[in-house]
């Protein structure tokens, strides 16, 4: 994590539930438009969501825990998030909500992705 992030934001670091690591990590690839890349560490192994200077999240073997209510966690998706919703039902999401506009704080769309989880995408504009 950056000093920007440890200093200035209040979501650090995101864990994701999936059933299937590699599904969720070939979605996420393709919503986000970042690598992802498989890490182990001691037994457990996780997908670790490219997060170079940004806030940081990974995928975690976990299906009991996927979640379709409860927090909705905002990836961003500036300059393509029509891109991005299309790309959410071609790798095995859904659209709850198609991009629309959320007052001065620009646009979202709220999907749930390959797993079964609610998450929503923010851009500045609907482009």
């Amino acid at each position: 994590m950056t000093d920007f992030n440890s200093q200035k934001n209040r979501v650090v670091w995101t864990d994701i539930p999936v059933a299937d690591l590699d599904r969720a990590s070939r979605f996420y690839e393709a919503v986000l438009g970042v690598a992802c890349h498989r890490e182990k560490f001691e037994q457990f192994e996780f997908v670790v969501i490219d997060h170079h200077d940004g806030n940081g999240g990974c995928l975690i073997p976990a299906p009991e825990l996927v979640c379709q209510k409860g927090l909705l966690v905002y990836f961003n998706a500036d300059g393509r998030i029509r891109d991005a919703v299309a790309k959410a039902v071609a790798h095995g999401g859904s659209v709850i909500e198609d991009v629309h506009a959320i007052g001065p704080h620009g646009f979202r769309a709220i999907v749930r992705d390959c797993e079964g989880n609610r998450i929503a995408l923010h851009a500045n504009s609907d482009a």
